[in-house]
This record gives structure tokens, C-alpha cells and sequence, in this order.
């Protein structure tokens, strides 16, 4: 009887051949699940990082990312100037909106009055008209000095010195919104209106396209940065 023959079965029955009988764990199915779906999780991220990859080499998805600084960059009302760094153009005043004081610095009477009349007649508002303050009167020898706010330099004593060239414009400590005008000897008459107007047009286009200019130095021919400059005295005469 060989040894493999169970006992009391008399040699009646033989296990043959080469394979034997094995004893199997049970499967664990909780494992074969988990590993299925850390699988599909590895599967998942390699395949969207491939995606992400492909993706930034071919240039896609930064349509939206490119489009807002190109929108930014394209102000049209601001005419680009925010995109440079530099201010905005300041809107220059219309004449309309502007009080003009008209003063008289030379010995020729009514100077002040026919010079005012006529700057009423190109739109200009008209304050007081008289001779010249103390520190002005007879000692301004070119054509005439524009005064006003520090404010005033880019806005209206530009736009008033287009109605008479070579004018030399001041500021003072006022802190009204009107500008004097003091006639010096070498006044004779206002720039013709044809050509005021040309150069007033020219001005306002030359501050649509480009940042307002720097504020011109004032001179050292007259007193300056001094408060109640070029105001009238009345004290003086009736020449204005």
C-alpha cells in the first residue's frame, strides 16, 4: 500500500499523477476594490497632467488670461495714455468759462477798456477793468503778463494767451478762478481773431493728444508769487 492511500481504504483507491491537492486563501474582495479604484486614481491624474501639459505647449488656455490686459490696454477715451503711465489729458476751459480782469500798466488811457470789449467780444467773461497794481504800473515793458492760480497755467491763462501773443504767464496765491490780464508797453492790439482761433484750435488738439505741458518758469523781470498781484487800485488816474 503506498503511503498517499487513506487509510482503511485497502489500497482500493490511489492518488495518481503529478498534481496534488492545495489549500487556497479566500480572496479578500475589499482589497481587489481598493486596488481597482487607487488604479483609476493613478490613471486619472497621470491622464490630466498629460492634458495640462499638452496644453501650455500648444499655447491654449490663455485666451482669457491675454484678453483682459488687452482690453485694459485699449482705452480709447483715455487715448492709451493710462497704458504709458501717464495722466490723462486735463480738459482745457472754453473762453466762456473764463473771468478775465483787464488791467492797464502804461501811460495810454483807455487801453484796459478797449482791450476788455473786445476779449467780451470773443467769448470771454469780463471782471474788473482798471490800472494796474502798484507793483505792475508802468513797469511791465513787454506786451503784457497773464496771472492766476497755480491751477490756472494749464488751463485758462493758456487758453487766453492765444488771444495775444507773447504774454508771459505768472502765478499768484489767489484762490479765485479768475485771471487778470495787465497790459505792458509793448501792447499794441490782440492777436488778430482768424489767428486766435487757429491757435486756440491747435492747443486744444495738442491737449486731447498728449499730457499737459510743464508749467512755464516764471521770469525774473516782475514781482511774482505774490498775493492781490495785478489788481486794480483805482487810486491812480482814469487812463484804464
Amino acid at each position: 500500500m503506498s503511503m498517499l492511500t487513506p487509510p482503511g481504504m485497502g489500497g482500493k483507491y490511489r492518488i495518481t499523477g503529478h498534481r496534488f491537492p492545495h489549500m487556497r486563501r479566500p480572496r479578500n474582495r475589499r482589497r481587489i476594490v481598493l486596488a481597482s479604484v487607487a488604479t483609476a486614481a493613478v490613471l486619472g491624474l497621470a491622464g490630466w497632467g498629460t492634458l495640462q501639459l499638452v496644453d501650455v505647449f500648444s499655447g491654449g488656455g490663455g485666451g482669457t488670461e491675454a484678453a483682459a490686459p488687452a482690453k485694459k490696454g485699449t482705452d480709447c477715451k483715455n487715448g492709451g495714455a493710462q497704458a504709458a503711465g501717464r495722466k490723462a489729458p486735463k480738459e482745457l476751459p472754453k473762453p466762456g468759462d473764463i473771468t478775465v480782469n483787464v488791467y492797464n500798466a502804461t501811460p495810454r488811457g483807455g487801453l484796459a477798456k478797449i482791450t476788455a470789449d473786445e476779449l467780451e467780444r470773443r467769448g470771454f467773461k469780463i471782471g474788473k477793468v482798471g490800472n494796474a497794481q502798484s507793483d505792475y504800473d508802468k513797469k511791465v515793458t513787454g506786451t503784457g503778463v497773464l496771472l492766476g492760480s497755480r491751477e490756472a497755467l494749464d488751463g485758462a491763462l493758456k487758453v487766453l494767451g492765444t488771444q495775444l501773443t507773447g504774454t508771459e504767464a505768472k502765478s499768484d496765491q489767489r484762490e479765485g478762478q479768475d485771471v487778470d490780464l495787465v497790459l505792458g508797453d509793448g501792447y499794441k492790439t490782440l492777436t488778430p481773431k482768424e489767428d486766435a482761433d487757429r491757435l486756440l484750435t491747435a492747443l486744444e488738439d495738442q491737449s486731447h493728444q498728449s499730457p499737459s505741458a510743464s508749467a512755464p518758469a516764471p521770469s525774473s523781470g516782475a514781482p511774482k508769487d505774490s498775493p492781490g498781484q495785478g489788481r486794480a487800485d483805482g487810486a491812480k488816474g482814469s487812463r484804464c
